[in-house]
């Protein structure tokens, strides 16, 4: 029941963290430093940290069903006129060919060399440099922007050359734990002019792939031995984290209408000075 309970907890800090820019590894490390599980079994926790974004993810799928489904009945919003294309939306089919460009930097590195970057860089100095660095980079870049135009204010009008620059710096999230994957991103997008809406917007489009892929390769690697336990553990996690994330996505996408990012650089460079003094003097 105790474990149940930290899943639970596990589950609101990944539906928060997942979808604001301040790194869901640096908060997951310092719960788990005292919430780890007891009854479970070895390498469950490696599993479980990413697999638990399955129930993240899902919130996407479900709040952005719209604009992401492919599938149509309607002549005027079809690629073609008959057989297959008949049946697929233009604006999503590109969609998803962007999305899936985007993410090919990370899924071929990280497929390769997954688990290097973990023996290497899955240490709390270098997911606290990495909250400081992005907390920075966010303060800055938006003090840089004030003065400028966003010439991207819909997703569609995203080109190759600008997913694949947004791709880019997925890969640096891929590599650094604490980087956070949408900070990264919506950082990469901003650089190129992509309104803060349009940078959120398909930061969350690229969450699918890239999280359904790694929970695959994770469940792959765990295998499906799971216990009773283990089992009710990530169910928990994942329901609890999708319950969250439905209403973090839906704050994020108000607030960004009205604020910029700065207040997520200052908190994420706050976060990172906690994680390297808690650290040092546990030592």
């Amino acid at each position: 029941m105790l474990d149940l309970i930290k899943s639970v907890i596990f589950g609101i800090i990944e539906g928060i963290t997942e979808w604001l820019p301040i790194s869901s590894t640096g908060h997951l490390i310092l719960a788990e430093e005292f919430l780890s599980f007891k009854n479970v079994s070895e390498g469950f926790w490696s599993m479980y940290e990413v697999v638990i974004q399955l129930g993240a993810i899902l919130a996407v799928v479900v709040i952005f069903w719209n604009q992401i489904f492919p599938f149509t009945n309607k002549p005027e919003l079809a690629m073609g006129k008959s057989g297959i294309l008949a049946h697929i939306k233009q604006e999503q089919f590109w969609l998803w060919v962007n999305i899936l460009v985007a993410c090919i930097p990370a899924a071929v590195i990280g497929i390769l060399f997954n688990d290097l970057f973990e023996a290497l860089f899955y240490k709390y100095y270098v997911v606290a440099i990495a909250l400081i660095v992005f907390g920075i980079a966010f303060i800055v870049i938006e003090n840089w922007n004030k003065t400028r135009t966003p010439r991207v204010t819909d997703v569609n009008q995203l080109t190759m050359k600008a997913v694949l620059i947004i791709g880019a710096f997925q890969l640096i999230a891929a590599i650094f734990p604490g980087t956070s994957r949408s900070g990264a991103t919506i950082i990469g997008a901003l650089l190129i002019g992509v309104s803060r809406k349009v940078a959120a917007e398909f930061t969350f489009y690229l969450a699918i792939p890239v999280m359904f892929g790694a929970s695959l390769l994770k469940i792959v690697k765990f295998g499906l031995a799971f216990t009773a336990m283990e089992a009710a553990i990530l169910l928990v996690g994942m329901i609890v984290s999708f319950v969250v994330s439905i209403i973090v996505i839906k704050f994020l996408m108000d607030y960004i209408k009205k604020h910029d990012f700065k207040v997520f650089g200052y908190y994420r460079i706050a976060l990172g000075i906690v994680v390297l003094l808690y650290f040092f003097l546990a030592k």
